[in-house]
C-alpha cells in the first residue's frame, strides 16, 4: 500500500477520488501505461487473485496447469501484455479480469496443453499454497467456475474491507473491542451478548451499542472505498455492492 493510500485510510473522512483509484489509473492509461499505474495494477493483482485461481481450479483438470496458467496470466498482465484491453467502458476491473483470463486460457489450449507454462517467472509472489488450502474449502456443489469466481471476489472484498478495520482498531488500542465486536458484522454466531461483552471490557451496554453501530459504519465505508478501487465511477459503486451481495447469497441480479 502506497504512502497515499495509508494516508486516506488513517483519515476516515477522505475523500474518494476516481481519476487516482488503482483501478482507474489503469484503465486510463491504455497502451502507455505508467509506473503509478503498473504499480496500482500489481497491488491489484496481488489483493484478487484468488477468485481468478478459483475458477482456473474449477474449470482445469490438474492443479499444476491451474497454477503455472494463474502465474504465467498475471506475469503478462503485469508485463502490460493485456493493458490494452482495459477499456474504461467496461468499467469493473472484476470483468476485465475474468475476460482477459478466458481469453488467455483459450489461447493457451491452442498452443497445446503439453506446454510448460510460467517459464519461472513470478512477477508477483502467488501463495499457491494458501490458495490451496482454500480452495479445499470451497462449497463442493456444483457452481460454475463463473459464479465461484464472483463469489470469491465478492468474499475477498469483505475479507479485505475487515482487515482494514481490524487494522484501525489495533491501531488506535482498541484490537479487544474489534475482536468482540467483529461477529455483529460476519453473521458468524460468534458474538456473545452485549451485557457480556461489557462486563469483560469494563464497558456500559450502552457504549457497547453505540460501538456496534459505530463499527458497522465504518465497515460500510471501508466496504465501498475498497469498491471504489475496482471501479471506474462513483456510479458503479452501489451496482457493484448489490452484485457482491448477490454473489455471496448465490443469487442473481
Amino acid at each position: 500500500m502506497s504512502a497515499n493510500d495509508q494516508s486516506d485510510r488513517a483519515n476516515p473522512q477522505a475523500p474518494w477520488r476516481f481519476a487516482s483509484t488503482r483501478w482507474s489509473l489503469v484503465a486510463a492509461a491504455g497502451q502507455g501505461t505508467s509506473p503509478e499505474a503498473q504499480e496500482a495494477l500489481a497491488i491489484l493483482c496481488q489483493v484478487y487473485w484468488y477468485p481468478l485461481y478459483a475458477y482456473a481450479r474449477r474449470r482445469l483438470t490438474k492443479v499444476e496447469d491451474a497454477q503455472d496458467l494463474t502465474q504465467e496470466f498475471f506475469a503478462q498482465l503485469v508485463e502490460k501484455d493485456y493493458l490494452q484491453a482495459a477499456d474504461p467502458k467496461r468499467g469493473k476491473f472484476r470483468s476485465f479480469l475474468l475476460t482477459a483470463f478466458k481469453n488467455f486460457l483459450a489461447k493457451e489450449h491452442d498452443r497445446g496443453q503439453a506446454q510448460k507454462r510460467g517459464g519461472g517467472r513470478r512477477f508477483l509472489p502467488l501463495d499457491f499454497q494458501a490458495g490451496e488450502t482454500r480452495y479445499h474449502l470451497e462449497p463442493s456443489d456444483h457452481a460454475t467456475p463463473e459464479s465461484l469466481y464472483e463469489r470469491r471476489w465478492a468474499l475477498t472484498l469483505l475479507e479485505q474491507a475487515l482487515a482494514l478495520l481490524r487494522q484501525e482498531f489495533t491501531n488506535t488500542g482498541k484490537r479487544q473491542l474489534f475482536e468482540s465486536l467483529k461477529g455483529t458484522l460476519t453473521g458468524d454466531g460468534s458474538t456473545e451478548p452485549y451485557s457480556q461483552i461489557a462486563d469483560k471490557l469494563g464497558m456500559s451496554e450502552q457504549a457497547i451499542k453505540v460501538a456496534v453501530h459505530r463499527l458497522r459504519q465504518r465497515y460500510k465505508e471501508l466496504l465501498r472505498e475498497e469498491i471504489a478501487q475496482t471501479v471506474t465511477s462513483d456510479d458503479e459503486i452501489d451496482d457493484e455492492l448489490r452484485d457482491l451481495f448477490n454473489a455471496v447469497r448465490g443469487t442473481k441480479s
